[in-house]
């Protein structure tokens, strides 16, 4: 899978969660289950391995043993039956600013939840540059932006030693996508969802926002580079 069939894959999913909400799990099997398929194909049932995911086989996520607590993983990989390593998955959709802080503290504390237990672990983390705010009551508050000053944290940790600080994912792509625009502002939630439903075709593109100056730790807008360097990781291990 390219970064084309990826942002394909982006648009399936998110035209899945309008069809079906934010409750189903329905746009998840399209998301985690076409990265599991990709990176199956990438490291070769032949070498031994294995890739348990919603979308892929049987549909089924694995729980990983962590220093703490068990954690059922999104995507799990497993050579000759063994737990080799573990990929998180978020697509954030709406709501981002009330939880940005929470989605990262989050994705450190998992993290090293399992790699304590000698397990890679790594993330992948999309959003949309401009997404939707709602109120409690679904109307729409505000549009959202994923800007600069959003992306610091990322940078920073892309300068983390994965070796030495346990909380850093062994990888982490993050991925800004633009969606069509709408004409207008939307009046509530539904509004926002029937827009992009009447769409033939949901167009999503990588965003050409320059974040700053990325290093090893953290991709940018580059599924094949992640993956590639996810599969060489855990052939290596």
């Amino acid at each position: 899978m390219d970064n084309q069939e990826f942002l394909k894959v982006i648009s399936n999913s998110f035209k899945t969660f309008l069809n079906t909400g934010s409750r189903s799990n329905e746009k998840l099997k399209i998301l985690h289950g076409a990265i599991a398929s990709d990176l199956e194909q990438r490291l070769g049932r032949t070498h031994g391995y294995e890739v348990l995911s919603l979308g892929i086989g049987d549909g089924r996520e694995c729980n990983i043993e962590g220093r703490y607590i068990d954690k059922k993983v999104d995507i799990t990989i497993l050579k000759r039956g063994v737990v080799t390593a573990g990929i998180g998955v978020k697509f954030v959709m709406q709501n981002y600013s009330q939880n940005s802080n929470n989605y990262f503290e989050n994705m450190l504390g998992e993290t090293a939840n399992i790699r304590c237990s000698n397990v890679p672990y790594f993330q992948i983390f999309i959003i949309p540059e401009k997404l939707p705010y709602y109120k409690d009551s679904g109307k729409f508050s505000k549009w959202e932006h994923f800007t600069r000053h959003n992306v610091q944290k990322y940078l920073r940790l892309s300068e983390d030693n994965v070796e030495m600080s346990i909380h850093t994912p062994t990888k982490t792509l993050l991925y800004v996508i633009n969606l069509p625009e709408l004409p207008h502002d939307p009046v509530d939630r539904e509004a926002y969802v029937q827009f992009y439903k009447s769409m033939p075709k949901i167009n999503v593109l990588s965003s050409n926002t320059q974040f700053g100056r990325f290093h090893p730790a953290v991709v940018l807008n580059n599924y094949d580079e992640f993956a590639d360097k996810v599969t060489h990781y855990i052939m290596s291990i």
